[in-house]
């Protein structure tokens, strides 16, 4: 089968205000340590007003790009914010490595915990989140787990509910994750492993979890993923330089290169006004990368608005 290849173009940088130069950080010394990271964006999402939000994860801050381009500061605490999703009610709720899941207030930059613990057990350390349609939100406690330390997790919380359900106890760096076109599965980026895993969704649980697609290895592994609607499986990887694109049977149809812009691609959203616009977070260049797509995202609400 050919493969599509479509070349990405620079949408947005990051202004040179914005960008933290010699400062002390962490977060920094334990992933890039002895570099200059003066951001690292993470985890695009729209709101149903066009607002792209992504994260600076070293810098505990939160942006809102308009779809012009313009670069503003939605909100800035104390945490490393990871992973970021549009809650249907229009709420901000991040996977913060730090803190668990954090529930952002858009319009005042306000910030509050929803889980910190797990029957009073941290986490290892969230990294991205998901939710469908009803309002069900999965998310994924990676840590510094991998190859040598299987023990990642993955979690569902129901609407309404404040359990958390553990669906995956040994992944080996479990991180982006989206629902197929019925929510009937899961799909899973295992970054260490350079895999994405299908993980079958039943009310009671999972089972017979399988692998859905091999990714190429390297120094990082797949990141962010979004799900088009015709349910193709759109991958970041985070040292390729490249979006891979798999059809429902995991077979590669599609890659979109960004190695022109930089190496650390890590996650990605449909949006515009048809939907087939790909939004691209290029992290260790400060940039939002773009590229149109054959087929419409999925659209992330149940009701009218953008997708995220």
């Amino acid at each position: 089968m050919s493969v599509t290849e479509i070349r990405a173009e620079v949408f947005a940088t990051l202004p040179e205000n914005y960008r933290q130069i010699g400062q002390p950080s962490r977060w920094v010394d334990a992933n890039k340590p002895g570099g200059e990271v003066p951001s690292f964006l993470e985890g695009p999402s729209f709101d149903r007003d066009g607002n792209l939000w992504v994260v600076d994860i070293p810098w505990g801050r939160i942006f809102k790009i308009t779809l012009d381009g313009a670069w503003s500061l939605g909100a800035e605490y104390d945490g490393w914010p990871n992973g970021l999703r549009v809650h249907p009610d229009g709420t901000l709720r991040i996977a913060d490595y730090r803190r668990g899941i954090v529930i952002v207030d858009p319009k005042t930059g306000s910030v509050r915990d929803q889980f910190s613990t797990r029957r009073s057990e941290g986490f290892k350390g969230c990294n991205d989140l998901f939710f469908v349609a009803d309002g069900t939100m999965y998310f994924t406690d990676q840590g510094t787990t991998g190859l040598h330390d299987p023990r990642g997790r993955v979690y569902r919380v129901s609407p309404g509910t404040e359990t958390l359900e553990q669906l995956i106890s040994n992944g080996p760096s479990p991180n982006g994750l989206v629902t197929g076109l019925n929510d009937q599965v899961l799909y899973v980026a295992m970054t260490r492993a350079a895999a994405v895993w299908r993980v079958p969704l039943f009310p009671e649980g999972t089972a017979k979890v399988g692998l859905f697609a091999r990714l190429p290895a390297g120094v990082i592994g797949p990141d962010g993923m979004a799900l088009d609607e015709q349910g193709t499986l759109y991958v970041c990887h985070a040292s390729r330089g490249r979006v891979y694109a798999f059809d429902a049977h995991g077979e590669e149809v599609l890659s979109v290169d960004c190695r022109h812009i930089g190496r650390t691609t890590t996650n990605l959203a449909f949006g515009g006004p048809d939907m087939r616009d790909l939004y691209i977070t290029v992290s260790d260049a400060g940039v939002i990368a773009h590229a149109k797509m054959p087929v419409p995202g999925r659209p992330m609400y149940s009701h009218t608005g953008k997708a995220g």
